[in-house]
């Protein structure tokens, strides 16, 4: 196989799936490449590794799921994987390896003050724990998730946007006052939210201004992108194949920024 099909036939299965990457390089090229043998190609290929060529001043992460193959009989298994999005500049994504995901992160020109965002979830924010150094990190949790988790209380609405524009330039207390008489579990459970978060819960307008990055909206839509690969109707991945999935649909995805 000449590098150039071979090329083709990678660029072709990381965005559909094999058997469709056969089907679309015979229409393209008159070349049929059976799905078998484009799934041997990706196995076999060793994706390099990216590294940032300008310094990375934002970066999000988030999680997502991919349904593992098991023995006949039995039902799938969905199983995590985390998905790290360095801002205009790579993707990247690990299936059960955690720590590789932070040395990747390590390994790139991180700026002086690198912006790191996430949503809620405690494994995200463990992750962020372990890059760089705290007093380079500038940890911020996602405007956009905030305000959902506040809209969901439902109630008033007036009150609702009160607490909203406190969060929004990041008077947490104030926000915190306004649910004084509310008394159900789910605005407790908010109000431990915002205590837990209360040092990546910045002045988001000071810093909407000032340019910084204050939504993971990078690492969601990667992980949407990834899952139009590996969530194909029926798909199913053997668990020691489907990192090598997720370098590919990456590989992918960083052509974009190429």
């Amino acid at each position: 196989m000449s590098p150039q099909l071979e090329a083709s036939c990678l660029l072709l299965s990381a965005n559909v799936s094999y058997a469709n990457a056969a089907r679309d390089l015979k229409q393209l090229t008159g070349i049929y490449v059976d799905h078998s043998t484009q799934q041997r190609l990706v196995h076999r290929q060793e994706f390099a590794e990216v590294i940032a060529e300008e310094s990375v001043t934002a970066l999000s992460i988030d999680g997502g799921k991919a349904r593992l193959r098991t023995e006949k009989g039995k039902a799938s298994e969905w199983r995590d994987y985390k998905a790290v999005t360095l801002h205009q500049q790579a993707h990247a994504a690990f299936f059960q390896e955690n720590e590789a995901l932070v040395d990747w992160v390590n390994r790139q020109p991180l700026s002086e003050t690198i912006t790191c965002l996430g949503d809620g979830h405690p494994g995200v924010w463990n992750l962020i724990a372990d890059i760089s150094t705290p007093e380079q990190r500038r940890e911020i949790l996602d405007w956009y998730h905030l305000k959902e988790n506040l809209y969901k209380l439902g109630g008033s609405q007036k009150q609702l946007r009160k607490v909203e524009t406190s969060l929004w330039y990041g008077r947490i207390q104030e926000a915190i006052a306004t649910f004084a008489n509310w008394d159900a579990q789910k605005v407790k459970n908010f109000l431990a939210y915002l205590e837990g978060h209360r040092q990546r819960i910045p002045d988001y307008h000071s810093f909407q201004s000032q340019g910084i990055t204050i939504g993971s909206g990078a690492v969601e839509s990667t992980i949407k992108q990834i899952g139009r690969r590996i969530k194909i109707s029926g798909a199913q991945w053997n668990r020691n194949n489907i990192s090598q999935v997720l370098k590919h649909r990456c590989s992918y995805l960083n052509l974009a920024f190429a």
